[in-house]
């Protein structure tokens, strides 16, 4: 695979970390909280990968403001409520990031969570020193916008063709279309195998 790529770039939830169940609880009960149709697993998971604010946008749509800033601060301060320790990483996950980073790829994360969540996450993890740089919903474009893997090429100075995408979800493999990158799917997070494989990954 080196011959073919340099810059291997990851979503976080649902791909290198266990967090799947917990979001979309967070999310019901953020829901349940501010008095909204509490959705649906599926519906939950199915925006996973967004930026909370297009997350919160897509499940309730017609909210006005104020209730749209309610969801978000109570699902923003469940989420960080609960302690993650490397032990939530998918099994086997760690030491396939060291073992990269040892044969020279330039790792990367682009993910829908914003920097405080994701810096609490790299740090609980010990993770933060294996990636060159990491990109979050709150710094750019959310996805499936290219914004956030363009952003990461242009730093590492890497080319469309030497860059990969491993994700989760519909969103990222959206994103990596619309970057015209080359990108893995994994069926461990958000999205079964079948909607993963409409996206040619």
């Amino acid at each position: 695979m080196k011959n073919r790529f340099d810059l291997i770039i990851f979503d976080w939830d649902g791909t290198l970390i266990n967090s799947i169940d917990w979001i979309v609880s967070c999310l019901q009960k953020s829901a349940e909280h501010c008095n909204c149709i509490i959705p649906e697993p599926q519906a939950a998971r199915d925006v996973i990968g967004l930026s909370i604010k297009k997350a919160i946008q897509t499940l309730f749509p017609g909210t006005d403001n104020e209730l749209h800033n309610q969801l978000v601060a109570y699902y923003s301060r469940e989420f960080l409520s609960r302690q993650i320790h490397r032990d939530d990483l998918f099994s086997g996950v760690y030491d396939m990031l060291v073992k990269l980073k040892q044969a020279g790829y330039q790792l990367a994360v682009a993910t829908g969570k914003n920097r405080a969540g994701l810096q609490k996450a790299l740090q609980a993890t010990g993770t933060e020193e294996l990636f060159c740089i990491t990109r979050c919903a709150d710094e750019t474009a959310s996805k499936p916008n290219p914004k956030m893997i363009r952003d990461i090429m242009q730093h590492t100075n890497t080319a469309n063709e030497r860059t990969l995408m491993v994700g989760d979800s519909i969103h990222d493999l959206q994103m990596a279309l619309n970057a015209q990158i080359s990108a893995i799917a994994v069926s461990c997070g958000a999205h079964p195998e079948h909607l993963l494989q409409q996206y040619s990954p």
